[in-house]
């Protein structure tokens, strides 16, 4: 079943290793086939990475993004351990960011960390 996307006015989308940036008005579109799909405000870039929670993110993006797991898997795995010590608290969730990594459900791990994120915003201001 074709996913379908709407864009608004110069709004970017990732497919796999392109970007794809919208013209000036609301488009409409279907994309058929595997290829991984981000939008651009659910992208983390290297220049925004800058907390373990969000290191992890660009790790796991990389992964799904260039569908490459063993490549990123030793990254992933010291992003894993430091985001474990930086927020203790989220260690069911990191848990299961984990299993959905293992498992080969990048998609979903991505939609975990954000929440991690979060939290993790959360304590950074309250601190």
């Amino acid at each position: 079943m074709p996913l379908r996307v709407e864009l608004k006015p110069f709004e970017r989308i990732v497919i796999g290793e392109t970007v794809i940036i919208n013209s000036g008005t609301r488009t409409s579109f279907l994309i058929d086939g595997d290829a991984p799909v981000l939008r651009e405000k659910d992208t983390v870039t290297a220049e925004t990475a800058n907390t373990p929670a969000k290191r992890l993110y660009l790790c796991v993006q990389m992964m799904y993004l260039k569908n490459d797991v063993p490549r990123y898997r030793t990254a992933y795995l010291g992003f894993l351990k430091e985001v474990r010590l930086a927020i203790p608290e989220a260690g069911d969730a990191i848990d299961a960011i984990d299993g959905h990594v293992s498992s080969g459900a990048l998609y979903k791990a991505l939609k975990d960390m954000r929440q991690v994120i979060k939290v993790e915003q959360e304590l950074l201001i309250n601190d």
